[in-house]
């Protein structure tokens, strides 16, 4: 850890963050070590997404803030090694305001944007995200000149030497970013004169879905890989719009913001409060606001009210053999976190043969918690990549139906199996020499990507529980309308 002691006096913080705490150390054991150099005023844990504990300290002089970092770098602690650095009093924040709100309402102004820094609900952090809410050539101009500002505010105190532009944007989105063995990503760092880097896939949650995008170079450099970079974000962002805009007329009353699934690698999940709700730079700031009106939010289930289907589904999934560690993350955390999440049950069979190149993911729960639930499996192998960025990720479903609705499934000559094949452009086999198992059911394939899936097994269903209606109504030996 270098540490810059060449801050002045009169903007030296009394703050400092230290990073990587023992997650198992002692309040008792740290308050001691911190008091060891100055009065302490506050100490305040940050919520983070790390196994590691991080806290920012208030110290009642600066002079105590500088001497724990100089203490207190590179401390020791059951082979934990302590990261410390200041946390800045604004100096960024005030120069971008500044004086009675001037420098930003130029910004605004010249750039025809909005610009909101994000102060109040990240008050804890070290750094303060900003939105820009405009067209693309607005963003980057804004984007640019606010670089230019605190390049300017660094080079006067001497805090930093560099200012490294960090953009948030969706991990469904990066995939298509990075491009195929990290090509996209390395023209623009070659032709803007750039480093890129791209924060670690351990840092995501289902709840966090947002990874960091950070360009060191000039003010110019980075202000050209900004343009190139959303360029190749929004390009991905508009294609999984019109897919999403294409599926969602399929399903009746569909609310994807509600259920926050993802779509062909696009996260819907409206961004939440705080910092990573508010991504700096981002150039589509709004669209949880685009799905709002897409969906009301009266209608929250996806299923069309009816009818009333069992409680418990089951459908077994079928994913590549060499995504299922992603699937099952590092001890089970993300089927674990996933299973929570969607309220299903998730277990993954175990394999056929030493050489297969699927597995079996069985799930099983409600239909809204099938769809949440293969929902995020869809979204998790394209962003992966284990598909290509370029290509759908069609996968194959197996539900089971009663024997005797099959029939009605496949239709006359075929003709309800081909409707619902053209409705859904998914590929439904229903086997028409097929032995019933125990329960007397027998096995529908359904293959294709997840909005083609899923709308296939609502049909699916929905024939199935207007089957055993008619029954209910018209027993065995009397007569239905349709057999008059």
């Amino acid at each position: 850890m270098e540490v810059d002691y060449s801050v002045s006096k009169k903007l030296r913080s009394r703050k400092i963050q230290i990073r990587n705490i023992p997650p198992h150390l002692q309040w008792e054991v740290l308050d001691g070590l911190l008091a060891q150099y100055g009065t302490v005023e506050n100490v305040e844990q940050v919520n983070t997404d790390t196994e590691t504990a991080v806290v920012n300290v208030t110290y009642a002089a600066r002079g105590e803030a500088k001497l724990a970092i100089e203490k207190l770098s590179g401390h020791q602690f059951e082979n934990y090694s302590f990261k410390i650095s200041y946390i800045p009093d604004e100096e960024f924040v005030g120069a971008i305001i500044g004086k009675e709100g001037w420098t930003i309402k130029n910004i605004t102004k010249q750039t025809q944007s909005r610009v909101d820094i994000h102060r109040k609900e990240n008050s804890g952090a070290a750094e303060k995200p900003v939105t820009i809410h405009a067209t693309p050539e607005g963003t980057s101009e804004a984007c640019r000149m606010i670089l230019e500002i605190m390049q300017k505010e660094a080079d006067e105190t001497k805090l930093a030497e560099e200012i490294p532009l960090k953009i948030l944007a969706h991990n469904g989105l990066v995939g298509r970013l990075i491009g195929k063995e990290g090509r996209n990503l390395k023209k623009i760092e070659h032709e803007t004169g750039t480093k890129i880097t791209i924060s670690s896939l351990q840092d995501l949650s289902i709840y966090n879905p947002e990874r960091t995008i950070t360009v060191k170079g000039t003010v110019d450099a980075c202000a050209s890989a900004e343009v190139e970079i959303m360029k190749k974000l929004r390009e991905a962002f508009e294609n999984d719009m019109l897919t999403v805009n294409q599926q969602t007329s399929l399903i009746p009353g569909l609310n994807l913001s509600a259920l926050g699934i993802f779509s062909t690698g696009l996260s819907v999940l409206p961004p939440p409060a705080g910092p990573r709700g508010a991504p700096p730079y981002h150039p589509f700031a709004t669209h949880s606001g685009y799905f709002s009106s897409l969906c009301p939010p009266h209608q929250f289930s996806p299923f069309p009210h009816h009818y009333s289907y069992p409680e418990q589904e089951i459908v077994n999934l079928f994913i590549p053999t060499q995504a299922v560690g992603a699937i099952i993350g590092k001890k089970g955390a993300h089927i674990k976190q996933l299973a929570r999440f969607a309220g299903a049950s998730i277990k993954i069979a175990p394999a056929e043969g030493p050489d297969v190149s699927e597995r079996m993911v069985i799930i099983t729960g409600p239909p809204e918690a099938q769809f949440k639930a293969q929902g995020r499996i869809f979204g998790k192998l394209k962003e992966e990549n284990f598909f290509n960025p370029k290509e759908e990720v069609k996968l194959e479903a197996h539900i089971r139906v009663p024997s005797s609705t099959a029939g009605r499934v496949i239709g006359k000559g075929g003709k309800t199996v081909n409707e619902l094949q053209n409705l859904t452009s998914a590929e439904v086999i229903v086997p028409r020499e097929q032995t019933p198992d125990e329960n007397e059911e027998v096995i529908v394939r359904i293959i294709g990507h997840f909005f083609a899936s899923q709308t296939a097994q609502r049909k699916i269903r929905e024939i199935v529980q207007q089957v055993r209606q008619q029954e209910q109504k018209y027993p065995q030996g009397t007569a239905s309308p349709r057999s008059k």
